[in-house]
């Protein structure tokens, strides 16, 4: 099969990888209907994660069951699925707690690399789940968008207790702060403050749900915050980048009692802990339970209602991935969807 190998910062490259197999009996071989580069994979990209040798790229996925182990008994071949990025039991303790991403067996599938023409995926029974038919092609990325960048802002929006009544800041313009903003919306949320500089993710924003847009940053950002909030800050803010300015920004611009929901991938990030102590904001997050949303997010997808498809601003050929991953660390692309 053909799949993206990262060789070192700035070298992706399209080649020929061994077709994956079933190794445990409660695996799934899959054929990708559509991949995408994720905005956390532009870090090793960029070299800012270390990178140990030539890395298969990817973890984010759709496509139809080719093949099944022994013990899967949810999903059968010819079945359309989605399934997180992280692979899990959905038996375990901390599954049935809602915390999927902290599974005991947990398998990230950015080890076996999903930016390819199939892929294996552990734990099948508890980390795939199927549509209720073979989707029409124009859902298909939004089904992709729900196995990670929907599901994780719908985690932070929410950990940032979106509701009605509330108003909630999202930190971040790219695809998990767009989705975030959906989900606010989605979840009741009154004002929705979209954080961001660039015309076209404003305009996305705005689509998604957003009553505000703030093009400031740091202290300045912080200041608009509190100005559009009576001086007190918003109820609930998703922090969707993962740098130091970015969390900090997350935490003043929430009122004390608020919530701050972080998903973004943190590098870097050391709180102030008088700051944070004399704050009184409430902190979750972490990586996203994606697979306790997508029983309701395909839901919702299917039956038309929301179309987080929309980040997706670029479709390349898989053998073009080497151009996406450029797209987006130049901030010329949103997000791109690979066709394999």
């Amino acid at each position: 099969m053909r799949g993206a190998v990262l060789y070192a910062p700035g070298d992706v490259r399209v080649e020929q990888r061994p077709d994956p197999a079933i190794i445990e009996p409660t695996d799934a071989i899959i054929r990708l209907a559509a991949t995408c580069i994720c905005g956390s994979d532009l870090w090793p990209y960029r070299g800012v994660e270390k990178l140990d040798g030539p890395a298969p790229m990817g973890h984010e996925y759709v496509g139809v069951v080719e093949e099944v182990g022994s013990q899967v008994t949810t999903i059968r071949p010819g079945q359309f699925v989605v399934g997180s990025f992280w692979a899990s039991d959905n038996t375990c303790e901390l599954c049935r707690s809602g915390y999927q991403s902290a599974c005991v067996h947990r398998v990230l599938m950015g080890t076996l690399g999903t930016q390819a023409q199939l892929a294996r995926v552990p734990l099948a029974d508890g980390t795939l789940v199927a549509t209720p038919d073979v989707p029409e092609p124009d859902l298909v990325p939004s089904l992709l968008a729900a196995s990670d960048v929907l599901g994780t802002g719908w985690f932070g929006a929410v950990a940032a207790q979106a509701g009605p009544g509330r108003t909630v800041a999202v930190v971040g313009d790219g695809a998990v702060g767009l989705c975030a903003v959906l989900a606010a919306k989605r979840l009741g949320a009154e004002r929705i403050i979209a954080m961001s500089r660039h015309a076209p993710r404003q305009e996305l924003a705005r689509q998604f749900g957003a009553t505000d847009i703030v093009t400031e940053r740091g202290d300045e950002g912080v200041a608009r915050i509190k100005d559009l909030t009576g001086g007190l800050g918003a109820h609930g803010v998703i922090e969707a980048v993962g740098t130091q300015e970015s969390m900090l920004q997350a935490i003043r611009s929430t009122r004390p009692g608020g919530h701050v929901g972080f998903v973004g991938v943190a590098h870097d990030v050391a709180l102030p802990g008088d700051e944070l102590f004399f704050s009184l904001v409430h902190l979750h997050g972490g990586p996203a339970p994606v697979r306790q949303y997508l029983p309701e997010l395909i839901e919702l997808i299917c039956g038309r209602e929301i179309d987080p498809g929309k980040v997706f601003d670029l479709t390349l050929p898989l053998d073009q991935a080497a151009e996406g991953y450029k797209a987006m660390d130049e901030r010329r692309a949103i997000k791109v969807l690979l066709q394999p």
